[in-house]
């Protein structure tokens, strides 16, 4: 069945606006699994009564000012039942809320903190990974269970348990709805940034399914790290993370074929990058290295460095890969990891020859610390083709298509894999 134009309009304003609804919302009731539970009751009645009397003329400070009437009704109800005093300061906190000249003013009240305090409440340490994952992407992105569930390939009960368990972990252990203090916000900034970059590398190269990209995730990952940024301009590291988001979703259109295959970097059509979303990262790297002078380099404005000296090359012959090898020399000091010591490899190879990335491979095989990661093969067999080892190489490009669990991975990887065996 077909949508009205009515409910897509619902539907668009409520992805953009309920973000918004639900941090305000929560400032309110200081819970934001209510503050949730009354944001949709204003949708429903927005479902209700729109195709009937029409969309408003600010549908969102319309469902805005409907969730506020709903938070303070169910305050109103606790304070009869209740009596506690904590609940009738929250009332006439609310009743100050709800007094203003018009339904804009109601909207743009105190937004950007409420957007910040959500932003830090849904991904809250207590919460593991995945957990923060779910919520953040049903409350500050607005997707429903059934959307995130179809883009991590998880079932959907399993989605919406992980969303109403974060909510009961941080409704029981009385997280309040704030930002950090001074002395937690980095490890907690830590936390949010990490949850923005999960979301953008599952969108950018899935782990599992038919499809090589999820653009989608991309692009609710890209936009919430744009709020954050407008909301903390003084954090270098929020920057680069946004610059590192803007840099790689440019390469969006080159990474897939005709029939959705793989295109790997150096083998990109260049001229199919979005220029304007490499402008747009190079001005928020630029940002965050004005800010990094006095606080130094972190792992976000690094590896968006890296991805600007891509972006700066006109063709792959261009890339100067001896910087990029010099970037992630300081990358694995600032966060030393296998994997970073992995495409460290790569830019040794690609800087000094094959024989250099094979011998720094070969170390971390060693170690056994990526004895599960496909990349790991995948790269061994690269560098062994290059040297003139196609039965080596064939060998790994196949024991990598073993690892991955996505398709069209194991697709690119069996084909390098035919090739090598027919040399």
């Amino acid at each position: 069945m077909t949508a009205s134009p009515t409910h897509r309009a619902i539907e668009a304003v409520w992805r953009i606006e309920s973000a918004k609804i639900i941090a305000s919302v929560a400032r309110m009731v200081r819970d934001v699994g209510l503050a949730e539970e009354l944001a949709q009751d204003a949708l429903v009645i927005a479902l209700e009564q729109w195709p009937d009397k029409g969309v408003p003329d600010n549908p969102g400070a319309w469902l805005m000012t409907t969730a506020k009437h709903r938070a303070l009704d169910r305050l109103r109800h606790q304070q009869m039942s209740q009596q506690k005093h904590e609940e009738l300061g929250h009332e006439m906190d609310a009743r100050q809320e709800l007094i203003v000249p018009d339904f804009t003013d109601s909207l743009d009240d105190d937004i950007g903190d409420d957007l910040l305090r959500l932003i830090f409440t849904a991904c809250h340490p207590l919460l593991s990974s995945d957990a923060r994952i779910a919520l953040t992407l049903r409350l500050l992105g607005g997707l429903t269970t059934d959307e995130i569930a179809r883009a991590f390939l998880v079932p959907e009960p399993t989605i919406a348990q992980r969303i109403v368990r974060a909510k009961r972990t941080l409704s029981e252990a009385k997280v309040p709805f704030e930002v950090p203090r001074k002395e937690e916000l980095a490890s907690r900034l830590d936390s949010v940034l990490g949850v923005l970059y999960l979301v953008f590398n599952e969108g950018y190269s899935a782990t599992a399914g038919d499809d090589w990209m999820r653009p989608s995730l991309c692009d609710e990952a890209l936009r919430l790290g744009r709020v954050l940024a407008e909301l903390m301009p003084a954090e270098p590291e929020v920057h680069g993370l946004v610059a590192l988001m803007e840099i790689q979703a440019s390469r969006t259109h080159a990474r897939t074929g005709p029939e959705g295959e793989p295109i790997l970097l150096l083998d990109q059509n260049r001229a199919r990058w979005d220029h304007m979303l490499i402008r747009r990262g190079l001005v928020a790297l630029e940002r965050a290295e004005r800010l990094v002078a006095t606080q130094g380099h972190g792992p976000y404005a690094l590896q968006a460095a890296i991805a600007a000296c891509h972006a700066r090359a006109k063709t792959a012959e261009e890339t100067d890969w001896a910087r990029i090898a010099a970037l992630y020399d300081a990358l694995s000091q600032t966060r030393p990891s296998p994997i970073v010591e992995l495409n460290r490899a790569v830019a040794v190879a690609m800087a000094y020859g094959p024989e250099a990335g094979l011998e720094l491979v070969d170390a971390i095989v060693a170690q056994s610390q990526l004895a599960g990661y496909h990349l790991l093969p995948a790269v061994r067999g690269d560098l062994l083709a290059k040297l003139g080892r196609p039965s080596e190489a064939a060998q790994e490009f196949e024991r990598a298509a073993g690892l991955t669990r996505n398709a069209r991975e194991q697709e690119l990887l069996r084909r390098r894999a035919a090739a090598c065996a027919k040399s």
